[in-house]
């Protein structure tokens, strides 16, 4: 497990702009039972994928249109519990740390995994996800 110094400024970074923190599995639950669509983050200290997803992640929200009606994160190798109950909610995709997911009414309709993410900018990330938001949201 990370230590919370290291991880605090990288989890800040998303909860500072609106997104709802889930710690625990309880939280992952409620979140998914909402109704509508669920982007959820799968966050991560890794600089190559992590460093571009979450302001990837971040201009996707901020200038989409369309928007999720919930907005979602985790932490992988910190917040154990949510992380593997949200992958459980991910399948049959395999668990990579960062991805993201678009889900409606608890359901994968979109998702983007780590080998998507490296070495793409931000900007393509966020490119990726304003299409998925004008398709489902």
């Amino acid at each position: 497990m990370y230590p919370q110094q290291i991880v605090a400024p990288m989890k800040a970074e998303l909860t500072t702009r609106g997104f709802k923190e889930l710690l625990s599995a309880e939280d992952v639950d409620k979140a998914m039972a909402e109704k509508g669509t669920t982007l959820l983050f799968i966050n991560s200290v890794c600089g190559c994928s992590a460093g571009s997803a979450r302001p990837g992640v971040i201009m996707a929200v901020a200038n989409s249109p369309k928007k999720p009606d919930h907005i979602t994160t985790t932490f992988a190798g910190f917040d154990m519990e949510a992380v593997a109950k949200a992958r459980a909610y991910m399948l049959p995709y395999p668990p990579s740390s960062p991805c993201i997911a678009l889900l409606k009414d608890g359901q994968v309709v979109h998702m983007i995994e780590r080998h998507m993410i490296e070495g793409r900018p931000a900007q393509m990330i966020a490119a990726n996800l304003l299409q998925a938001f004008e398709t489902y949201c």
